[in-house]
């Protein structure tokens, strides 16, 4: 029986990295998707707006309203300027919460862009609260009235139309787990961004940035 037993410990102690790394390795391909689909549009990110980011973030499948109180919830990546190019991916949940009871749930696609530089840090940081760290705006839609002054733009799409959300209250986090399977160990992203080689893995999403974002 003991012997059984650690077989079992030794068999989930191997399949849980393998799952974490194929979970990791399928947001990576829905995220150049996405990038994909939000670039390519008529109707999606302007190439001017790429032109200026300093750091991308795309969330992919942000699920919002799913729980009773109106909370979302994302996972996704960053990567900032580095060079001539664009650095490796940092992982980052996005985290919303609303007063409000909604009934449903919808999934959003979400691509956050970065204008300024100085803001790189906290943006990089345990925990960036938008509104209060920086300006924000929704970037797209019929229903959005961009702030020229925001320092973030969100852009967002779901089934193919405009899609938001109140921005107060949303935070970006650094999702230590996930930097843990792209790196063998846990890394703040700011150090990640600036320091770290791109992975396999993530390589196929640091070349869509380069072929996406104007020189």
């Amino acid at each position: 029986m003991q012997k059984t037993h650690y077989l079992l410990v030794l068999t989930i102690a191997a399949v849980v990295p393998a799952a974490a790394a194929d979970d990791t390795a399928a947001r990576i391909d829905k995220s150049v998707a996405v990038l994909n689909k939000m670039t390519e549009s008529r109707h999606g990110i302007p190439a001017a707006k790429l032109a200026n980011a300093d750091c991308i973030a795309v969330i992919p499948g942000f699920k919002k309203g799913a729980a009773v109180v109106g909370a979302g919830y994302g996972r996704g990546f960053i990567s900032c300027r580095n060079g001539n190019g664009w650095s490796t991916l940092g992982a980052i949940t996005l985290e919303t919460g609303s007063l409000g009871v909604q009934v449903g749930g919808e999934e959003i696609d979400i691509v956050v862009l970065s204008v300024d530089k100085e803001k790189r840090s906290k943006l990089l940081s345990e925990r960036f609260a938008v509104g209060s760290d920086a300006s924000a705006a929704w970037g797209n839609g019929k229903t959005a009235h961009e702030d020229p002054n925001a320092q973030i733009l969100f852009y967002g799409h779901t089934k193919g139309a405009f899609a938001g959300f109140g921005l107060d209250g949303a935070t970006l986090k650094a999702d230590h787990s996930t930097d843990k399977t792209l790196y063998g160990k846990e890394l703040p992203n700011s150090q990640i961004v600036a320091e770290e080689k791109t992975p396999a893995v993530a390589q196929s999403l640091v070349e869509k940035l380069d072929r996406v974002t104007p020189r």
